[in-house]
């Protein structure tokens, strides 16, 4: 790499971890020209992408041409290439705080987001009055993601749950007994989903206490809104700017593996991970 690095950009470490998980391609293929571009700058500039969130058209030029990187964005979807780094290293960040490395409790939610341009499936949340789609994740106790959908923002949560649940096998996670969810998810339809595709795991409905006004972190469905907050810090996803759900479900994907590299190989010097929710600060009277 003969440029000044981006913030974005994969450490020695971060590289030597996922170096081994990436498909490779034979130097000399039967068929074709041989590989010129160096897996390395995709990935940088893949992560650049999805960190600033600038146009496919708009990378900087020090980065591999934006037709080839957007290739390789497709073809490591199509392959499950990004479904498998989120797999490898999931477990790879939950052993490094004490975890077993898979979890025995998740939790799922949707965020409704509008579009840039249109696209592909988009509606409107009448219930949040957000036009266009929903991203429906589900994460582990840590707030790491395993499944992600997206669908038009007027699609049932608990019909998309299906599509999520359906991600999570459970040879994959034989530890998995609970899925906590909010009341959107209190649903017979997918309760016979889950009875008839034989589900290893319950679904616990947690609502806020009656009476209750003010914020209140709810066991284990918190980690997913701080989830949506690390997600936040990606300017890729500020808005869905892709065509297709696909497309948007490989960005969310692409900032989660982001996340995990920079909790297990982080830059400088390593900075606390412990969460604390702010006091709430007294009226004066």
């Amino acid at each position: 790499m003969n440029r000044k690095p981006y913030p974005s950009d994969l450490t020695d470490e971060q590289w030597t971890l996922i170096e081994p998980l990436l498909p490779r391609v034979s130097r000399r293929p039967r068929r074709g020209r041989p590989r010129e571009t160096g897996l390395r700058e995709i990935v940088n500039a893949l992560f650049y992408h999805a960190r600033e969130g600038c146009t496919w058209r708009a990378l900087p030029h020090d980065f591999p041409p934006w037709k080839t990187v957007y290739n390789y964005f497709q073809w490591w979807d199509w392959d499950g290439t990004w479904q498998k780094l989120l797999d490898v290293l999931r477990p790879l960040a939950r052993a490094r705080v004490g975890r077993a490395p898979t979890p025995s409790a998740a939790a799922i939610d949707s965020q409704s987001v509008k579009t840039a341009l249109g696209g592909k499936e988009w509606g409107t949340d009448g219930g949040k009055k957000v036009k266009d789609r929903k991203r429906h994740i589900l994460v582990d106790s840590l707030g790491f993601l395993i499944a992600v959908v997206v669908t038009a923002a007027n699609v049932d949560d608990a019909r998309a749950a299906q599509d999520v649940l359906a991600q999570v096998r459970g040879r994959d996670f034989p530890r998995l007994r609970v899925v906590f969810a909010d009341s959107k998810y209190h649903n017979y339809e997918l309760y016979d989903w889950l009875r008839v595709h034989r589900r290893p795991y319950r679904l616990e409905i947690v609502s806020r206490p009656k009476g209750e006004t003010r914020f209140k972190p709810l066991p284990v469905r918190w980690v997913v809104e701080r989830t949506y907050a690390w997600q936040g810090r990606y300017r890729g996803l500020s808005k869905d700017y892709e065509h297709t759900p696909e497309s948007s479900e490989t960005v969310v994907r692409i900032a989660a593996i982001h996340h995990l590299l920079q909790r297990l190989r982080p830059k400088g010097k390593a900075r606390s991970q412990r969460f604390r929710f702010k006091r709430h600060r007294k009226r004066p009277a």
